[in-house]
């Protein structure tokens, strides 16, 4: 297996896209209900998004840590690594959280990048220092220590098992630990608690790595990948019948159900792009240029879609404002211009990843 999956850029771009086209709405009250996250207990396509992002974080981490291996780095050297990337992607990510204005009064804490640095961080840790046996051992503490603890463990003048927005143990800990600046106001989808399981994802991750850089062949590594992607997800519908899937809250069930089909995503890419009778084809490669540079385009997308938001451009109306009632809605109505403005994001930014790929210009972490 090469040290570098084409199809692994493109799973990444893809869901890099997935993510800049669910966050840039011409208007939030104009949006398909597909392109929203569910309001709570259940999920929608935009609810894969984010764990499929952290389950290629976790795929990535033994390529990166084999050929450093072979290359003659520690593990101490290598988990120095780890933390310099850790810090640097939690500092993104308050970048973001503090654009424009830089109110340090109301910044918020956590977020999608703080996340992604944190669980990145724990799980290479674990990958260089620990045994598959250990690492199974990890994920298996996450997913059932967080389920006990929320079934089971009440918050201060609550009730045991409760799973409402703002009064579980969830929420009382976002609210103890971050403090007031919280997404929900009294609870945040990217909380103390909920990041437990989210390390369970990219563990499931780091496994899928491993099988890909073993000695099989093509067939015989998406078949397995099929195969566990099934198992997973059965696995998570019947964990959700006693904690249900829940993208806010993070569930157990939640990782399992995403994990499978993640893995069989990454399947359905491989046999499409990996195969040797495949050359490179020009119709994946802006997929796979989105994914060479994931964060310099997820980060280039926020400041730019925040900056949009506060820029004014006529009267009392933002840029944002402006350009989507006028571009898009005046000829296409609210709903499709509402996707057609984000659809444009996604194609202005797509743009920019061809140039840097094609320069061969790649913003790492």
């Amino acid at each position: 297996m090469s040290s570098r999956l084409r199809s692994l850029d493109a799973f990444r771009g893809f869901t890099i896209a997935a993510m800049i086209l669910v966050n840039n709405p011409g208007s939030w009250s104009h949006v398909f209900p597909a392109l929203l996250h569910a309001p709570w207990h259940g999920w929608t396509p935009t609810d894969l998004i984010f764990p499929f992002f952290l389950f290629i974080v976790g795929v990535a981490i033994p390529f990166s840590t084999e050929k450093r291996f072979e290359r003659g780095a520690t593990r101490w050297s290598l988990t120095g690594r780890m933390v310099r990337r850790s810090a640097i992607l939690v500092g993104l990510g308050l970048l973001l959280a503090a654009w424009p204005f830089f109110d340090l009064g109301a910044l918020r804490f956590p977020g999608v990048l703080q996340r992604i640095g944190i669980v990145y961080l724990i799980v290479g840790a674990a990958t260089v220092w620990g045994t598959r046996r250990e690492l199974r051992w990890l994920a298996a503490a996450c997913l059932v220590g967080f389920h006990a603890v929320m079934r089971f463990v009440p918050a201060p003048g609550g009730v045991a098992g409760d799973l409402e927005p703002g009064t579980n143990i969830a929420a009382w800990l976002d609210r103890a630990i971050l403090g007031a600046n919280l997404y929900q106001g009294t609870w945040d989808p990217e909380g103390v608690l909920s990041t437990v399981p989210a390390i369970a994802t990219a563990v499931i991750g780091v496994f899928c790595g491993k099988w890909l850089l073993g000695r099989e062949s093509l067939e015989a590594k998406t078949t397995k990948l099929f195969a566990a992607g099934f198992v997973l997800l059965g696995a998570g519908w019947v964990w959700s019948f006693w904690l249900p899937i829940n993208k806010n809250l993070w569930t157990s069930s939640y990782v399992l159900f995403t994990g499978g089909i993640a893995l069989s995503c990454l399947a359905l890419f491989m046999l499409v792009m990996d195969r040797a009778d495949r050359p490179p084809s020009s119709r994946t490669r802006p997929l796979e240029a989105l994914g060479r540079n994931a964060i310099t385009v997820f980060v280039g997308s926020g400041l730019l879609a925040k900056t949009l938001l506060v820029f004014p451009a006529s009267g009392d109306a933002s840029a944002h404002a402006w350009i989507y009632s006028t571009l898009f809605a005046s000829w296409l109505g609210p709903l499709y211009g509402s996707l057609g403005f984000a659809l444009t994001h996604v194609a202005l930014w797509t743009g920019v990843a061809v140039f840097l790929d094609h320069r061969r210009i790649y913003l790492k972490v």
